[in-house]
Formats: C-alpha cells, sequence, structure tokens
C-alpha cells in the first residue's frame, strides 16, 4: 500500500503549471461569483436592544474583550529548501528573497504559524534505496526556517526519512535548539504520536501529525524503532486525537495525504478527514499533492485537504496561506492568495486574479464559498 510518487523540481513546475492552466476559470465564470457572509466572531447585535447606557458600554467592552480572546492560527503547505529557494535567498540578502512583505507580515502577526518540513536537516544518513528523489539540507540551514518563522511544523511525509533515522534524529535534535516544535515523527511511536501543545490566548492547542505517503513500511515508527505515525492505519492516529481532547480546547490534525497533481482529493481523503472530525479534530489539514485542493466542513468543522506548497521549487503558480481564527467556540478561515517564481513567493494583490482565484478554489470545493473576507459553507 506504501506509495513513491516522482517528484522532481522540474517534473513539480512542469505538471503543476499543467494542472493550474486546466483549472484556469473563465472571466464569466469568475463574474458569477457570489458574495455570501461570513460567520462572524462576535456580532454584538445585543447591545441594540439595550436601553440603559451603562449596559450598553458594558455590553462594549465584553464585545473588545472576546474579540481580543480570539487566537489567530496560521498554515502554509510544503516547505523546501531547494536551490531555487537558496539562491533566492542569496539573491535577495535574506528571507526577504523568499517571502514578500506582506506573507512576512502575516506570518507576523499569527498567534501560530505551522507548516510541513519536507526534508531532513543534517550531513548524516545514507540516501534511501529505491526511491527516485531524495532531499537533505546542512543543519545551518536552520536559521532560514527560524526566519520564515513556524512555530511548529509537522516530520510525518515522504521525505523525512530520505536519509534513514540517523538524519531524522539530526533534524529532531536541530529542531529543538531552534526552538522549533515537531510532530509526527521521533525515535519511537511514543514520540511519533505525541500531542504537542501550545499556550495561546489562555487556552490550549494541540497538535497532531501522521503521514499516508511514504515509500516503505518501516519509515513507520514503531515501539523501539524511529519514523513517523501512520495514516495508513489509522487506529493509533484516531487513539491519540480522541485523548488529545482532554489535553487541548482545540485540536488539529495535519496529514500527509493524496497524489501529486491531483486537484480533487481521493475519496480516502475525505472518509479519514471525517473520521478526524468524528474522534474530535477541530481541524484538520492536508499537504503533500504540490498544489491545492479544495475543502469542506464536516459537522461544523473544516478540512483543507491540501495546501499545496509554500516554498519549493522554482515555481508554484497558485498557493496560499490559511487564516483560521477561533474566539473559542467558531473557526473562521480565510485565504491567502499567492504565487512564486525563482523560489520568491509573493502574495496576488491584483484585484482581478484574487478574484480568479477565490473563485477557483469556490469550484474544487464542497459546499463552500471562497471570498476575499472568508469562507462560509453554502
Amino acid at each position: 500500500p506504501f506509495r513513491q510518487e516522482a517528484e522532481t523540481e522540474e517534473d513539480i513546475k512542469g505538471k503543476t503549471a499543467e494542472t493550474e492552466k486546466a483549472g484556469e476559470k473563465t472571466e464569466e465564470q469568475t463574474e458569477r461569483e457570489t458574495e455570501r457572509p461570513v460567520l462572524q466572531i462576535y456580532t454584538g447585535e445585543e447591545n441594540e436592544e439595550k436601553e440603559d447606557t451603562g449596559e450598553k458600554e458594558n455590553a462594549e467592552e465584553q464585545t473588545l474583550t472576546r474579540q481580543a480572546d480570539t487566537v489567530s492560527l496560521l498554515f502554509a503547505g510544503d516547505i523546501y529548501l531547494s536551490e531555487h529557494v537558496l539562491n533566492a535567498y542569496e539573491r535577495g540578502g535574506g528571507i526577504e528573497g523568499v517571502l514578500d512583505s506582506g506573507f512576512l507580515q502575516t506570518i507576523e502577526q499569527a498567534d501560530i504559524f505551522m507548516a510541513n518540513q519536507e526534508f531532513p536537516f543534517s550531513s548524516r544518513g545514507t540516501p534511501e534505496t529505491d526511491k527516485q528523489f531524495t532531499f537533505r539540507l546542512p543543519e545551518e540551514k536552520v536559521s532560514i526556517m527560524q526566519e520564515i518563522g513556524p512555530d511548529i511544523v509537522a516530520l510525518a511525509n515522504n521525505h523525512a526519512l530520505d536519509y534513514g533515522s540517523e538524519a531524522l534524529s539530526d533534524t529532531i535534535r536541530v529542531l529543538d535548539e531552534a526552538g522549533i516544535l515537531h510532530a509526527g515523527a521521533g525515535e519511537n511511536l511514543d514520540e511519533a504520536k505525541a500531542l504537542k501543545t501550545i499556550e495561546a490566548g489562555g487556552k490550549t492547542f494541540g497538535f497532531l501529525a501522521a503521514s499516508r505517503v511514504f515509500p516503505k513500511g518501516y519509515w513507520a515508527a514503531g515501539p523501539d524503532h524511529p519514523g513517523m505515525l501512520t495514516a495508513y492505519d489509522s487506529t493509533v492516529l484516531l487513539e491519540e486525537i480522541q485523548k488529545a481532547k482532554e489535553s487541548c480546547d482545540f485540536l488539529t490534525v495535519y496529514v500527509h495525504w493524496g497524489i501529486e497533481r491531483r486537484t480533487e482529493p481521493e475519496s480516502y481523503q475525505r472518509t479519514l478527514g471525517q473520521q478526524y472530525i468524528d474522534a474530535g479534530a477541530d481541524l484538520v489539514i492536508g499537504a503533500h499533492p504540490h498544489v491545492l485542493q479544495g475543502l469542506e466542513y464536516y459537522k461544523g468543522k473544516p478540512i483543507v485537504y491540501s495546501l499545496g506548497n509554500l516554498v519549493f521549487g522554482s515555481s508554484i503558480p497558485r498557493t496560499a496561506l490559511l487564516e483560521a481564527d477561533w474566539d473559542g467556540e467558531n473557526t473562521t478561515l480565510r485565504l491567502v492568495p499567492a504565487t512564486s517564481s525563482a523560489g520568491y513567493t509573493r502574495m496576488v494583490t491584483d484585484e482581478a486574479k484574487k478574484q480568479e482565484f477565490y473563485q477557483y478554489m469556490t469550484d474544487i470545493s464542497y459546499g463552500v464559498t471562497v471570498t476575499e473576507q472568508g469562507i462560509s459553507a453554502q
């Protein structure tokens, strides 16, 4: 059942461009986009019913307090510091050559930022046999990851063990020393399945990560050997999701799944996503296809099937950051569209292209409308 996918940067560039071209919408389709109201975090409409001025002022204070208590989560897809990205970093004299100021500001303003790290940090190990493409970065390049700014990364993917368990051990150590949390892989199963938590806004946010894409069975962590939490058999993951709800107020499950360059999720992705929600997840985030896939709400909770690439190869025609604001009860989503070339990822600012993006995401999603203001159920 373990699938090995071809994924050269050149292959990704060419086939992604084909996929994106096939997914382009006509101007007439773009104009048909329907604006729908997005669920509001707090309306404060009851103020209109209060006659006493003091009560109104008190209600307004409570409104501001509740809005202030809203925690901003931010998610990205795959990160690989390829030669294209490293060259862009050098040309730009730093991280501004890799991410534009708009993205850097969005990341800075988020309370918690999570992405998928699609490579190990190490100089040790040997390439995995019978695997066409293997990734590895020197340990000192973790400084670039720090500049990108994730608070936590998923390590459960089809590249974490490209150079074996030694490189995975180095990666864990390097991230620990850099102050970046990681989920989904470890020296044994207990570490790989461990819930990672971050405190924000007086609440505890939990994170689990797992992969349903890796080349060989021994990549799955066991009681006495390193690896990652598998999603091929979700028994352990579902158990951890159920237990996690006792330790956190909001739980995100970040899963590596799907088929590369396909903009539609596989049927198993939709099935698993619903299982994770039923077990207690509040938000499911996917990666691996290298292109954006749609999203949907299941029992009022969002499943985002793929966030594509944040930084990876030479060309990313269409990608996005996902903002998820949680007020203690409701999660409000918003996509921030972007594009990338020559290793440099930047926000889409042209209004026509932004509207095309939102219409495209609406079209490939399930029962939702995507606008610049946010994402709402139809």
